[in-house]
Formats: structure tokens, sequence, C-alpha cells
């Protein structure tokens, strides 16, 4: 199981640049709106195995933040968590995004 982050750890570690955020929806649901910096998973890439990651998609019940975490982990990422809320946590605590 992957680990999970909290809000307030992404969004200091966004400002502070630690993170690549990687969005686990893609396509319309990516240009229409994204966590800021976030890379769209088709785009993605991350050659750094041990650099910070963290996926995320809509919310709670959207499994693929999940997924991609737990395949990155496989492909030997060391060090990947889940923002489990997603953009709708994101956006429900009045935090800024960004559209492609």
């Amino acid at each position: 199981m992957t680990a999970l982050i909290t809000r307030d750890e992404l969004k200091a570690a966004i400002g502070a640049g630690t993170v690549t955020v990687v969005d686990a929806l893609g396509g319309d649901y990516y240009a229409k709106q994204h966590l800021p910096g976030a890379l769209a998973l088709a785009r993605a890439v991350l050659p750094d195995k041990g650099a910070a990651i963290v996926t995320y998609c809509t919310g709670p019940s959207c499994p693929n933040s999940g997924q991609v975490a737990d395949r990155l982990t496989v492909l030997g990422y060391a060090h990947v968590r889940k923002y489990r809320e997603g953009i709708e946590g994101w956006v429900a605590a009045g935090l800024p995004t960004e559209s492609a």
C-alpha cells in the first residue's frame, strides 16, 4: 500500500519545489484543472527513481492514483506517495489550480 501525503505536506512540497506531482487522470481532466506544476500521466518523464513523487486523481473514491503509485513503486521509484483527497479536496480547501 502506498504511503499517503497530507494536503499541508503536499502544499509545502509544491511550494518548495521538492516534489514531482503526477495527475493520474490525464486527458481532458488534466487540461481543465490540475494541481500546480503537476505533470499529465501520459507526458510524465520521471528519470530520478529517488525523487519524491506524489500521485493524485479526483478524490478518495478514485483508484487511479493508487494504481499509478503502485506501478511506479514496482518500477523502482523509492519515494512515492498518494494524495488521497485529490483535486476535489485541493479545490475544496481553496487552493490554486492550473489549466493547460
